[in-house]
């Protein structure tokens, strides 16, 4: 059970050791989807700022893992 789990997390990792920018790249596109979807009437999407939340942890994170990787 725990073998593809460490398999896929060993694959991840060594993906993402070469591409350190790619998550704070990432949340910085989700916050500025959110932005455009303030002016665009999205519903419960814009209105909960669903893609601004997103967006800072994903950047949170992926400023978390480059440092650690």
């Amino acid at each position: 059970m725990s073998q593809p789990i460490s398999k896929f997390l060993n694959v991840l990792s060594s993906f993402l050791a070469h591409r350190k920018g790619l998550l704070p790249m990432l949340g910085i596109v989700l916050v500025v989807i959110n932005y455009l979807f303030q002016w665009i009437p999205a519903g419960w999407v814009s209105s909960s700022h669903l893609f601004l939340h997103l967006g800072i942890l994903v950047a949170i994170v992926g400023f978390l893992l480059a440092w650690a990787l």
